[in-house]
């Protein structure tokens, strides 16, 4: 959103593609860092605004590629590079590392909400979860 007066940021849409961290999701999907690599220069190609490149923190080779992708596609013309973290500063810190090459970076947290995860995954109240995403 370079050059764009503030009448112009509001009236655009901004396309936020997820294909290399969610599409690798869908069973028997499985990308290597070259190939995801290649995602990402055409997702550039079509004017995507924001690739989420992937989740650094979930291993090596995640890591690799979004800081690849974040130094091949994220240049100065280029779109944000995006990383996923969890709502935890492990997560964050691992995400900025990799994202560092690109000149727009965005970092997506999370934190799963719903009863179901807050009980037995989280283990926490409402309360607590709330006390965590306010420290951020």
């Amino acid at each position: 959103m370079k050059n764009m007066n503030t009448q112009q940021k509001q009236d655009r849409i901004l396309i936020f593609d997820t294909t290399l961290r969610d599409g690798e999701q869908s069973p028997g999907a499985s990308l290597n860092v070259e190939e995801k690599l290649t995602i990402a220069r055409q997702l550039a190609r079509l004017g995507v605004d924001i690739i989420e490149a992937g989740f650094p923190f979930t291993s090596p080779g995640d890591f690799e590629a979004v800081q690849k992708i974040a130094r091949a596609v994220g240049t100065e013309n280029g779109p944000t590079i995006c990383g996923l973290a969890r709502a935890r500063k492990p997560d964050i810190k691992t995400a900025a590392e990799a994202l560092k090459p690109a000149a727009n970076a965005r970092i997506h947290t999370f934190l799963a909400t719903s009863d179901i995860h807050l009980e037995y995954k989280l283990k926490k109240t409402r309360a607590q979860v709330l006390e965590i995403v306010q420290k951020w």
